[in-house]
């Protein structure tokens, strides 16, 4: 009976290790840094899979059926954090429904704290290898600046205003730099200079890609 046990645990864990696993880096920084331009120049070079957390959840939020939608439309105009097992399930169903061959995933916007952290590594880690935390470097001032002209030119998002942006701009000081400190002790914490050109900073970036192995599409 033992063997028999023993062989069942060895096939299971040969056809996990046969499943591909999502490879994800996360892209980091405050709100208004670019971490959307970034993911959408690095899909349109590469063909991997950009998906923004919060764009995931504004859409959840919309739809008529949805039972967290009033949950997040809240957390969204307070500038604070939705709870980690809704992100999660939405990134899990937009990964699974990806029709990309790469199995590459750029996933800006999360984790956003301690919380978020944990319970990705609860319940993606069988799924997904982290590759790492593209880290978008712009100064407070410039990151308001751009929200601010975001939403002057009709973004429809509720937290592009100047009240919910101090709000965002404490949670991401509180909440996720600490964050990105701890993937730097990881040493896989990469740093680009978000104040620059677009175009500039996807050079920067694509140098980052190369040296993690996905320089190549």
């Amino acid at each position: 009976m033992e063997e028999l046990h023993a062989y069942i645990a060895g096939l299971r864990l040969f056809r996990m290790s046969a499943i591909q696993k999502f490879e994800v880096l996360f892209i980091l920084g405050g709100p208004g840094a670019g971490k959307g331009t970034l993911g959408r120049c690095i899909m349109e070079k590469y063909g991997y899979v950009h998906l923004s957390a919060g764009d995931l959840l504004r859409e959840e939020r919309m739809k008529p059926e949805s039972e967290y939608g009033e949950l997040i439309e809240n957390h969204i105009k307070n500038g604070t954090i939705v709870p980690v097992a809704i992100t999660c399930s939405l990134l899990d169903r937009a990964m699974e429904n990806s029709a990309s061959p790469h199995k590459r995933f750029l996933i800006d916007g999360f984790p956003r704290n301690q919380d978020n952290l944990d319970g990705w590594n609860k319940e993606m880690t069988d799924k997904c290898i982290v590759k790492g935390v593209l880290f978008c470097e712009c100064s407070k001032e410039v990151c308001t600046q751009r929200c601010l002209k975001r939403g002057a030119a009709g973004s429809g998002r509720t937290d592009d205003n100047e009240d919910v942006l101090l709000k965002r701009h404490e949670t991401y000081i509180t909440n996720t730099l600490p964050i990105v400190e701890y993937f730097e002790k990881q040493n896989s914490m990469y740093k680009v200079n978000s104040m620059q050109t677009p175009e500039k900073v996807a050079e920067d970036a694509s140098e980052i890609l190369t040296k993690i192995g996905w320089g190549s599409n």
